[in-house]
């Protein structure tokens, strides 16, 4: 079978990670991947349930897909991840057009369920989980991503049921990778030519295998010669050890920025989702942080109009960005997710709450702002990933994650180098190469 398939993927970044596994998944059974959907003989759209209308797009992206086709042959039309999870019948009945249903944690079962599909013609939905028998396929199937930064998933699933939240039911109770598994897959993506890898999970920081913990698993990536920075997301507060704020004080390859979401500032709120933490221990964390290393930075995610909120919870959660100085932050205005806790809740104002979201957003674009500003005229390290579009410069992150573009060539792809900042703006630092050697500057 030699087939083409086109994969859209919406959502976090495990779910990239995810795409990615799929495709080296159904590369066995005759599947090449297109860039054009168009041409595709299986159109695969991987969901997200996190944000608002999750549901309605993916109606949309098929409105779309069935209107491109209409006088072309149908494609196999696949939905996977966290809607396919969470609606899975309902979508079979509401919209024809699509064939297969597949959750996240049955990714292993992919390739029997296109083979069936074709062979019997009849609508398959495969949503059990069954994530270690997912792991233990996929580990035989090489990872081939070949980027200079790259995804690594070692833990899924969540149990801190926070009462906004859809993870558990989608993604199922928390689960460890197997220690060697990952280290074996992080050399291989080493191998292809990652020189960062970043590891993911819904509570990255709660990974824990058979007592082999983040921290441990930190440093021994670290061992790998050829690459350069390592990164992990997201974690959960409740999970910030001891250990692993230790890891800070010995790693020469991890990153100096913690993405820790707080969602709010008021622990009448934090209570309310379930969160587990207070904000006084939130503060006891930044301050260790910054004891060890005074240029860690922090960014966070922001759940701003959560029932119940008033001037004063928000005025707490404003001062909190304030006082943290978040460098690069996501804030969304609550939106129920059917099937949690806070479904139901009575919703506040919605003119409150975008008026909220506008005040949080400025403070958290003016943090950014002011730090990309206190970099211009210095010289910072930038890992280059690519050229840019137009192929006359090239584009690559600071240790902060800020996207960097500047003079270079082809041959930097893949280099850490020494550039100084000319100019910013809120997102993006603009500078140039002092030399074209690999050396690292402090």
């Amino acid at each position: 079978m030699n087939q083409k398939i086109f994969i859209k993927t919406f959502g976090c970044q495990m779910n990239e990670y995810d795409s990615n596994r799929i495709y080296d998944a159904v590369k066995k059974i005759g599947y090449h991947k297109t860039e054009n959907y168009e041409d595709a003989n299986c159109y695969l759209l991987n969901t997200c349930h996190i944000r608002d209308k999750a549901k309605e797009k993916v109606y949309h992206e098929i409105g779309r897909v069935k209107k491109k086709f209409r006088s072309k042959q149908k494609p196999l039309v696949i939905i996977a991840g966290c809607v396919a999870q969470a609606e899975n019948q309902e979508m079979l009945k509401r919209e024809p057009y699509i064939d297969l249903v597949i959750g996240p944690q049955s990714y292993h079962k992919i390739n029997d369920t296109i083979l069936n599909h074709i062979k019997d013609k009849k609508k398959i939905e495969e949503i059990e989980f069954d994530t270690i028998s997912k792991f233990e396929y996929l580990k035989k199937i090489k990872n081939d991503t070949r980027g200079i930064s790259s995804y690594l998933t070692i833990q899924e699933g969540c149990d801190k049921f926070c009462h906004f939240c859809v993870v558990p039911y989608t993604r199922g109770p928390e689960y460890s990778r197997p220690f060697k598994q990952i280290l074996d897959e992080a050399k291989h993506l080493v191998n292809n030519g990652a020189k960062e890898i970043i590891l993911l999970g819904q509570n990255v920081n709660a990974y824990n295998y058979e007592g082999f913990k983040l921290s441990k698993l930190l440093l021994e990536i670290e061992k790998f010669s050829g690459l350069d920075r390592i990164r992990y997301t997201t974690s959960h507060p409740k999970d910030m050890t001891e250990d692993l704020i230790e890891v800070y004080k010995f790693s020469k390859k991890l990153m100096p920025l913690v993405h820790l979401p707080v969602q709010s500032g008021s622990n009448k709120i934090l209570k309310l989702m379930n969160r587990k933490h207070t904000i006084s221990e939130y503060y006891k964390i930044f301050d260790k942080f910054k004891k060890i290393n005074p240029n860690i930075e922090f960014s966070s995610d922001f759940i701003i109009g959560y029932p119940e909120e008033n001037d004063q919870d928000f005025a707490e959660t404003l001062n909190l960005v304030k006082n943290v100085g978040f460098i690069n932050s996501f804030s969304f205005v609550f939106s129920p997710r059917p099937g949690t806790v806070a479904a139901d809740l009575e919703l506040i104002d919605k003119k409150i709450s975008m008026e909220r979201l506008e005040l949080i957003q400025n403070q958290l674009f003016n943090n950014q702002t002011k730090m990309n500003k206190s970099l211009e005229n210095k010289t910072i390290n930038v890992l280059v990933e690519n050229l840019t579009d137009d192929k006359t410069q090239v584009f690559g992150r600071s240790e902060y994650m800020t996207s960097v573009i500047f003079n270079g060539k082809k041959e930097d792809i893949g280099k850490i180098l020494p550039v100084r900042i000319i100019k910013s703006n809120r997102s993006t630092l603009f500078g140039e190469v002092i030399n074209n050697s690999n050396q690292k500057v402090a």
